[in-house]
């Protein structure tokens, strides 16, 4: 088995040892094994602990997410949401979708000024920002596919937030750029802050949070929605404008839906439909870059980019316009992704210069800024394989924790079009089908997606991100499709986006300059960012050879079991 591993922490403390020593591991190489890739080493531990417990992909999918609302709270919550695709070794497919919903009270022009003008700072910051959570329930609704009881599951994080973990050097950067907001929004204290700075090795103990998981131990999804927790959560709610009620937490339902699939080469890929957006936009990249045959060329040059970038720009000029919650809306998923609405879609397409985003959508002044999800890889030795991306929204979402519950909620009400034409944080813009209405799921860019060659499990992939996770999903399905590459490349090499608008093309810092030049003479104006998204990727091979890879970018890390 070949390993890589990364020595992150050697720190002795009073703590039990298993948190204060640990190792990040970067990438696997086995067979007949259970693994799990997630952003934190604790948390992969975490899943394949229930893993060697006789625990499948779905008992470490939920083992796994309770661990991460402990040791990664930036993302890793059960004050947020997510979506769950799974394949099972029998080839049943099936998603479940715990994404917020819109308050009771939530109205069309909650977030609008008496000028009639935008506030994005209370859809984006402190209580008003804050839907329903699904993460929990979610996790129960995941229990009917697992095969050990929740108590056995939640138990790691329960340790974690009981006996404390050292955090990383990336965590510790992370909490200190963000204490003047974690004051600002919490008039309680919170662990979050403390007087001297953090500094990597530091022992975060979330004695509330501990309380609180123990209280979904005992009670189950009661634990959470109702009873103790959920008044906590409502009296934090009353400190300032939040508008969800005792009612709101009781009434929320998992949706399970039906996964959206289609074919790449022979390949089925499976991801999530409606009210994630990653699906639609994923079917219809792929197959307007198929239409070009992308495996003539190299992975980042300058054809594949500009063939790669035009898929994107009409694809998302659609999410716009079409997409929402499909309870709300006219579902026109399988109109968008048909080959008769693509190749016109793609006629406008040319190599000899770049196609204005406003002849795809009308252009509107945007915003860019920062994003944090997270996203776990699954597959067990039975073949079973699990894709979860799960998310606050914005980095520590609302920047609002729960006094008495100890966790983090969601600004995930940002997601929705607060005023059509307004982009959101991520500068994502959107229309009526993603306005507000109480109760309504907004619309998501999570793309959770495994592929299957043969009836089996083949890719297993997933990114944080925001609007980035479709177009980083898509370039590592081409990377293993079309240009031939290991996981290791795919998930490492460096990515580029674009979202239709704002019109520029990001590029990461280390992308190859020829590129970026050859496309700025070709019209495309372009940017850099230090970073996009962080790829989680399990490969299995047809003799059941498993290469599974954890992101370079963060302090993600694989387990197996």
């Amino acid at each position: 088995m070949k390993k890589i591993i990364i020595s992150l922490i050697l720190f002795s403390h009073t703590f039990s040892a298993q948190y204060t020593d640990f190792n990040i591991v970067k990438e696997v190489k086995v067979k007949n094994k259970g693994v799990v890739v997630s952003a934190h080493p604790l948390a992969s531990e975490a899943g394949a602990k229930v893993l060697k417990m006789g625990g499948n992909a779905y008992d470490a999918i939920v083992a796994t997410q309770y661990a991460l609302a402990v040791v990664y709270p930036q993302a890793g919550n059960i004050g947020g949401g997510g979506f769950l695709v799974g394949v099972k070794n029998n080839g049943e497919k099936f998603t479940l979708d715990y994404r917020e919903t819109a308050p009771n009270k939530a109205t069309h022009d909650m977030y609008i000024d008496k000028n009639g003008k935008a506030n994005t700072d209370l859809s984006q910051n402190g209580r008003l920002a804050v839907g329903i959570p699904g993460s929990v329930a979610g996790f129960f609704a995941t229990l009917k596919y697992c095969k050990l009881p929740m108590n056995q599951l939640i138990q790691p994080a329960i340790d974690l937030a009981e006996k404390g973990f050292s955090i990383t050097e990336q965590e510790a950067s992370l909490l200190n750029a963000n204490k003047e907001y974690f004051q600002q929004h919490n008039k309680s204290s919170i662990v979050f802050v403390k007087e001297t700075p953090w500094k990597m090795g530091d022992i975060l103990v979330q004695k509330e949070l501990a309380e609180t998981l123990k209280l979904i131990q005992k009670q189950g999804l009661k634990g959470f929605y109702e009873g103790k927790t959920a008044e906590y959560l409502v009296s934090e709610m009353k400190k300032g404008n939040g508008i969800i009620t005792l009612e709101d937490l009781k009434n929320y339902k998992v949706a399970e839906r039906k996964a959206l699939e289609f074919d790449y080469k022979g390949n089925n890929v499976v991801s999530m439909p409606l009210p994630s957006s990653g699906g639609i936009l994923l079917a219809q990249m792929l197959k307007m870059a198929g239409y070009e045959n992308l495996e003539k060329y190299q992975q980042n040059s300058t054809k594949a980019v500009q063939i790669m970038v035009e898929a994107e720009r009409r694809a998302f000029a659609d999410r716009a316009e079409y997409m929402g919650d499909p309870d709300f809306i006219k579902d026109k998923t399988s109109y968008l992704i048909s080959d008769e609405y693509l190749k016109n879609r793609w006629k406008s397409f040319s190599f000899n210069k770049a196609t204005p985003s406003s002849e795809v959508g009308k252009i509107i002044k945007q915003p860019k800024e920062s994003t944090e999800t997270t996203h776990i890889s699954v597959i067990d030795k039975e073949g079973n394989a699990a894709a979860v991306t799960t998310t606050l929204n914005g980095l520590y979402g609302s920047k609002v924790v729960v006094s008495g519950a100890g966790f983090f909620l969601n600004n995930e009400m940002d997601d929705f079009s607060i005023k059509p034409g307004v982009p959101n944080m991520f500068g994502a813009v959107g229309g009526e089908a993603n306005a507000i209405q109480p109760n309504k799921r907004m619309l998501s860019s999570m793309t959770p997606t495994i592929v299957l060659k043969n009836g089996k499990p083949y890719m297993i992939v997933g990114t944080p991100g925001g609007t980035t996770i479709p177009t980083s999903v898509y370039q590592s399905i081409v990377d293993v499709v079309d240009f031939k590459l290991n996981t290791n490349i795919s998930v490492n090499s460096p990515k580029f986006h674009h979202q239709w608008l704002p019109e520029s093309v990001a590029f990461e810092k280390n992308f190859p300059e020829t590129t970026i030049k050859d496309l700025e003479k070709l019209g495309y104006k372009t940017e850099k960012w230090n970073q996009i998204g962080r790829t989680e990727m399990i490969l299995i091979g047809e003799n059941g050879n498993i290469h599974a890879v954890a992101d370079g970018r963060g302090d993600d890390s694989v387990a197996v079991e």
